[in-house]
């Protein structure tokens, strides 16, 4: 049964038309190919979302380039009512699948912000021949499917930032074997849980990018002791490297004397930033003043052994750079940064 026959009746008659019915009409003009009245439908839809994502891959190009045109229209329009300015804010496209083809960035930007997010199951990337810097916080897409993404870059990157998401021991390795990370100046992996990863991947990937990397981000990772003392070798092969940062991290003091020791050859590195060693914590967890005052007096001994003087930050903070601080002056190589009861 054919809910839309004539285009012209249909529009007129929308303004009357119950809500519950336009979901079941919509679809009717979609797949009946009825351009004038899916137009009509789309500037009067009166639900959060557009639901599309079923119908990209139905063989309805029209219909659909049809929908795409009047949202265009609708988020370009530069006079708008207060009603209009609700309805911008209101309009998601629900989609499961995303292709991302060669556009100006703040193209794409306009379709993510079109997007409801969480709908979307599937990215491709298609032509992404400029692209130098990609940042991805929290993407909940990539987990076991880094590789998809990786496979459309054109062009080496300078900065990647990967942050606050669950990847795969495959997708590190996926990482690693990507030609595109061979002259990267910035990685930032924190907030992605590495505990149970093989240190063997870290150690490749590290290797990938030692001659060019600037700044390493492993915040939040997760990674154990045994795991660190893996890549200390291949991280004291990153000459490049100014700023590293492992804060939000389990370190005790014995892994973080093997770790200033073997870092103490790269003369670029200025931006240190490091967790509070596990020592300075009661059993229940809480941070003992006192007990990381003694620790700090002992790491300020064996930098002062290793012969070369530096600034580092200490933090229960996995953000030093936001939290609060406090500066001893008579040892201007050492910070100390720690939250405030």
């Amino acid at each position: 049964m054919h809910l839309v026959r004539e285009d012209a009746l249909v529009c007129s008659a929308l303004e009357f038309l119950p809500t519950e019915l336009l979901p079941l009409l919509f679809m009717d003009a979609f797949h009946g190919r009825h351009i004038k009245t899916l137009k009509a439908m789309v500037q009067a839809w009166p639900f959060v979302c557009l639901p599309l994502g079923g119908l990209i891959d139905l063989p309805h190009v029209g219909p659909l380039q049809a929908i795409l045109e009047v949202l265009d229209v609708l988020l370009a329009q530069k006079v708008r009512s207060k009603w209009m300015e609700q309805r911008k804010a209101s309009i998601h496209l629900c989609c499961k699948k995303l292709t991302i083809f060669a556009m100006p960035v703040e193209n794409v930007m306009k379709i993510l912000n079109m997007v409801q997010l969480d709908c979307i199951q599937e990215v491709q990337f298609l032509k992404l021949y400029h692209l130098q810097d990609l940042y991805l916080d929290s993407p909940s897409f990539l987990e076991g499917c880094l590789d998809q993404m990786l496979r459309f870059l054109r062009t080496l990157l300078d900065h990647l930032a990967i942050t606050n998401c669950w990847l795969t021991e495959s997708d590190l390795t996926h990482l690693s074997q990507c030609l595109n990370i061979h002259e990267l100046k910035g990685l930032d992996l924190s907030g992605v849980t590495m505990t149970d990863f093989s240190p063997e991947i870290l150690c490749i990937l590290l290797e990938q990018v030692a001659a060019t990397l600037k700044e390493l981000n492993l915040e939040q990772c997760g990674i154990t002791e045994s795991q660190l003392e893996s890549i200390l070798p291949v991280l004291s092969l990153c000459s490049q490297l100014r700023t590293f940062s492992l804060c939000g991290n389990v370190l005790s003091m014995a892994i973080m004397e093997k770790l200033l020791s073997h870092i103490t050859g790269l003369i670029n590195l200025s931006d240190e930033f490091y967790p509070a060693p596990q020592e300075s914590y009661s059993p229940h967890g809480i941070l003992q003043l006192g007990r990381l005052a003694e620790l700090r007096d002992k790491l300020i001994e064996i930098m002062q052994d290793l012969g070369f003087p530096r600034a580092i930050c200490l933090s229960s903070s996995p953000c030093p750079r936001w939290s609060n601080k406090t500066f001893y002056p008579e040892e201007p190589f050492l910070y100390q940064c720690y939250m405030s009861a």
